[in-house]
């Protein structure tokens, strides 16, 4: 089996269809689908290209990947999505709209987290509390805040930053132990090697240097997982292959296989590994169906309003 536990649909030029054949290429059963909700504040001109036209506002940006996208292409594909959900925490009562979903829509995976405010923003950690109550894991979007000058590495504040940096995440798993949390993203999976901090690259490459904070976190908090998904995770594995072995091996019990695109290139590296059955099953589907063992309708008890 396997499960690709980082997806999106009606973007990068591709609808539910399309994705549904993606799927069946490389033989993946089962999709998360992650919203991904953009203000006009956040926006990026460059997303423009990847994101479906149906969702412009009259100002050019974009509302981002919708809740409704997810329905639509469940409603079309039975039995091969569990859906994600991630309401903005700065708009409204966000945690209430996630349980809302949760009972209306069945969602069971708060993502993706993906806004400019840190993680341990108050309103944010109310919204990871609530996913903790309800068994949901939160995916988390980080990217740094700030990446050093390669001149002078003086910290250069970057304009599309999500979450803050590694400190951020480690104080939202401290405020919300109850909730799992899944890192992701380029700031995320930077901190694989302990030189992350003076690394200027965005993407950083060459040998891993042992002591990264991703490690650290992983050992010391058991409510923290990762996917693998993107360049940013395929990446940090691939860049020092002896180190991402041994990394697969050691973290088996807490990585999820993931894609954030379409392709096979994540699923043929981990192959090329070589592992053992168990961790290869482990990553592939078992993580996953652990964190989301099934989707059953199960409404809340009514109350009197």
């Amino acid at each position: 089996m396997l499960i690709d536990a980082h997806q999106h649909v009606f973007w990068h030029w591709r609808n539910d269809a399309d994705l549904i054949a993606d799927m069946d290429a490389h033989g993946i059963d089962l999709a998360w689908l992650l919203t991904w909700e953009i203000t006009p504040a956040e926006w990026e001109p460059n997303w423009i290209r990847i994101l479906n036209p149906v969702h412009v506002r009259p100002d050019g940006t974009n509302r981002g990947v919708l809740l409704s996208d997810l329905l639509l292409a469940s409603s079309r594909h039975p039995n091969r999505f569990i859906l994600g959900y991630c309401p903005h925490p700065a708009i409204g009562d966000a945690p209430a709209l996630f349980e809302s979903a949760y009972h209306i829509h069945r969602v069971r995976v708060c993502g993706e987290w993906k806004f400019r405010m840190e993680f341990d923003d108050p309103r944010c950690i109310a919204l990871f509390k609530k996913a903790g109550e309800l068994k949901c894991p939160v995916v988390l979007h980080l990217d740094v805040r700030h990446l050093p000058d390669k001149q002078t590495g003086k910290p250069i504040e970057q304009k599309a930053w999500f979450g803050g940096d590694i400190q951020n995440i480690e104080r939202a798993l401290q405020l919300c132990p109850e909730t799992t949390f899944i890192g992701h993203a380029p700031g995320f999976w930077r901190y694989i090697s302990a030189d992350a901090a003076s690394d200027p690259e965005p993407y950083p490459k060459g040998p891993v240097k042992e002591g990264g904070e991703v490690a650290r976190l992983l050992e010391k908090y058991p409510n923290l997982y990762a996917d693998l998904s993107a360049g940013s995770g395929l990446g940090a594995i691939r860049r020092d292959v002896e180190h991402g072995r041994k990394f697969l091996n050691r973290f088996a019990d807490r990585l999820l296989f993931a894609r954030d695109y379409y392709g096979g290139e994540l699923l043929e590296f981990v192959k090329s590994l070589q592992l053992s059955k168990d961790v290869e099953e482990k990553i592939f589907f078992c993580n996953a169906q652990k964190l989301i063992p099934e989707v059953q309708p199960h409404p809340p008890v009514l109350r009197k309003l």
